[in-house]
């Protein structure tokens, strides 16, 4: 049977994009051929357990919610994820995937919401950028930028308007803990009139931690 390689499964409260503060089971997958110089999930690097998708949906089923969120790591590195959640999308969950976007998105489920990183200057990783993924993107779907300083900042505004991604998908501006300053980037948020949601990462202010556990 299809088979992945898991670094946890755990139930939280979603700390980021349009679904903020609902209940939802993480399913992390192993292993990302990114290093982000802000990553907060080295741990998911390596190691993990070999888990069946159907022993993955039984596990999920223990949880009193219909909302998944697939991460990791890169969830892409593993083929299978593709088949995992159309697995979920036919057991009837909403189900969101977070991708670095360096891989190709083309495959993922129609059903399924991608949240999809474009990663910064500051991330060391810009150059991993897929924008091929753009043309896959559509009203359901997010775009996240992470900032840590003022040159990611004007980045990604850049970024967003080349590519017309407010006409797209929805746009998240987050900032890096303990380096750019939320207030700070609010600030530009408002004076620059964006078309973007800002966001904080409601685990890390609820309980310190990657993973809102």
């Amino acid at each position: 049977m299809t088979s992945l390689r898991i670094t946890e499964i755990f139930y939280s409260l979603q700390g980021e994009a349009n679904t903020v503060g609902i209940p939802t089971v993480f399913i992390r997958l192993t292993g990302c051929p990114l290093r982000c110089s802000y990553c907060d999930t080295a741990y998911a690097f390596t190691g993990g357990t070999k888990m069946t998708i159907d022993a993955i949906i039984e596990e999920v089923k223990k949880y009193q919610t219909y909302y998944i969120t697939v991460t990791g790591g890169e969830p892409l590195a593993q083929p299978a994820c593709l088949a995992l959640m159309t697995a979920l999308v036919d057991d009837g969950y909403k189900v969101s995937l977070e991708t670095s976007g360096a891989l190709d998105v083309a495959g993922v489920d129609s059903r399924v919401v991608k949240v999809m990183d474009l990663k910064t200057p500051s991330s060391d990783e810009m150059d991993k950028n897929r924008y091929e993924n753009i043309q896959y993107l559509t009203p359901q779907d997010q775009v996240k930028f992470v900032i840590a300083n003022n040159e990611d900042y004007e980045w990604s505004k850049s970024i967003v308007s080349q590519y017309q991604l407010a006409s797209r998908c929805q746009l998240l501006f987050s900032p890096v803990m303990g380096e750019q300053s939320p207030t700070e980037l609010a600030d530009k948020i408002l004076r620059d009139q964006l078309p973007v949601r800002f966001q904080i990462q409601l685990h890390k202010y609820l309980w310190q931690d990657a993973q809102g556990k």
